[in-house]
């Protein structure tokens, strides 16, 4: 059974630097290998400085005249863009899957949630035309968004193609220059976006793609011409982009992790609970700062238990979950799942050993859905983001001792609380000091133009990364006041 297509061929990743694909100079390659196998399926060039700042320099040139390009012509071509991409779904799926690890299904849905971030900065010409009005006799204001210049987002590897769109379609339709780095681990998916950008007729430099590691982000966190950095990754990156960027002046934003909390009440409805649950922390092999990596049992919700474990048991890793990104991340969580067991939690499923059957799959870095039950709440289980299909369950007494965990956590991401009683979701609602709360729905990722954003240290900058709120990240705000002539009748304004 062939659960995805890999690429045919090892690829050569290129820079895309004024609309140019160049490998840069002095750079040497990585190997990109797939989760689902090992095996070598592409090479990416790990940047030095002086790539980056050729990258700058085409994106400086380019951005005064894309600045000047009325918004709706900004609009049509960032239309031709989502059309091509949404005809080229099935083979971005498959080629975010082949780097990722995710199940082909998975990086379907990821793009899908990339078309409708396209679909919001599609609606900003009609939406977002800014405001005027007359304050006084004479005398009128008004505002409007004005582009930054150069921005950059710096993405991780469990969502290719997610991520990246989150930010670039936004940034572009708005008026900037953008310059996507992306995950040295997925770049195949980053150069397939590229290639659609140019042929949907970008002007050169306004979108750029730069390949790389360490240096190449400190390149581009450094220089003085990128006014914007966006990053998604783990949080102590997060919080040294955050400091180095803004140091230097720069509008930053960057999401970290997070350790995300499911609360289950005795009332909570078996069925959806079990299959929710399950889908949260087994999802993207539990690789995505939404999944569920703990569940607080109030009570006796042992039913409901034992329907997650019944359900996780028959989920197959290959079809029904994907790979771990890589043997390190791998060596880590069974490690992780090894400190735990010491420390008292018992397994109650174990996933460490499951693989599929079959070549080429042999190769790959699998775990199997694992599950420790009476973890503590100073575990290294329970607090310690493990970025795996791996479900923590601590036990608690009552829901207020349930939102007391929630609330010590460092982590502001997300928490769902899973329940039949309005009272008891709008206790959750109210008490958890997250970003996003969801009410029987274990990955409460919000829809477009809701933005998606934690708190704590799941983000650091002000804003969110989608929606109506990433507008105020993107732009200026310019306010114009005006008086033509002097008014007799006018107010203390006039």
């Amino acid at each position: 059974m062939s659960f995805v297509q890999l690429p045919e061929s090892v690829t050569t990743c290129r820079n895309l630097v004024g609309g140019e694909w160049l490998v840069p100079r002095d750079a040497s390659l990585l190997d990109v290998r797939s989760p689902y196998t090992g095996g070598v399926i592409g090479r990416v060039p790990l940047t030095p400085a002086d790539g980056v700042a050729q990258a700058v320099d085409a994106a400086r040139s380019a951005a005064p005249g894309w600045r000047a390009t009325p918004l709706r012509e900004r609009t049509t071509l960032m239309g031709r863009f989502r059309t091509l991409l949404e005809s080229n779904l099935e083979r971005l799926a498959h080629l975010a899957a082949s780097e990722a690890g995710k199940t082909v299904a998975e990086a379907r849905a990821g793009i899908l949630k990339g078309l409708e971030v396209c679909d919001f900065a599609l609606s900003l010409q009609n939406l977002d035309t800014g405001g005027a009005l007359e304050v006084s006799r004479g005398v009128t204001c008004e505002f409007r968004r004005e582009p930054l210049g150069v921005v950059a987002g710096i993405t991780p590897f469990n969502f290719p193609a997610m991520v990246p769109l989150w930010m670039f379609p936004i940034a572009v339709t708005v008026g900037n220059a953008f310059i996507l780095k992306p995950s040295e681990k997925v770049p195949l998916t980053a150069c397939a976006l590229g290639e659609l950008m140019v042929e949907a007729g970008i002007p050169r430099g306004v979108f750029s793609v730069v390949h790389g590691g360490r240096e190449t982000v400190e390149a581009l966190v450094a220089h003085p011409d990128v006014r914007a950095l966006a990053f998604v990754g783990s949080s102590p990156v997060a919080r040294r982009v955050y400091a180095e960027g803004s140091a230097q002046g720069k509008r930053v934003l960057a999401l970290g992790g997070a350790k995300n909390h499911l609360i289950v009440v005795p009332d909570a409805d078996e069925a959806l609970t079990a299959q929710s649950v399950l889908d949260s922390f087994t999802g993207c092999a539990g690789q995505r700062c939404m999944a569920a990596s703990v569940l607080l049992a109030v009570g006796d919700v042992d039913r409901i238990i034992g329907q997650v474990v019944e359900r996780a048991s028959r989920l197959e890793v290959g079809g029904g979950m994907g790979a771990i990104i890589d043997r390190a991340s791998l060596s880590r969580l069974e490690a992780a799942i090894a400190t735990a067991e010491r420390a008292g939690a018992r397994v109650l499923l174990d996933g460490r050993g499951k693989k599929p059957a079959g070549e080429p799959w042999s190769g790959g870095h699998w775990l199997g859905p694992t599950i420790l039950d009476g973890v503590r709440p100073d575990m290294e289980a329970a607090q310690r983001e493990l970025f795996g299909p791996v479900l923590s369950i601590i036990r608690v007494p009552t829901l207020s001792a349930a939102l007391e965990v929630e609330n010590a956590s460092p982590y502001g991401n997300a928490a769902s609380i899973f329940t039949t009683n309005g009272a008891v979701a709008q206790a959750v609602v109210e008490g958890a000091r997250v970003g996003m709360v969801g009410v029987n729905v274990g990955v409460p990722v919000p829809r477009e133009p809701f933005s998606f954003g934690g708190t704590g240290e799941s983000k650091f900058g002000h804003g969110d990364i989608t929606g109506t709120s990433s507008l105020g990240f993107w732009t200026d705000l310019k306010k114009v006041t005006r008086k033509w002539t002097s008014r007799t009748d006018g107010s203390w304004m006039s």
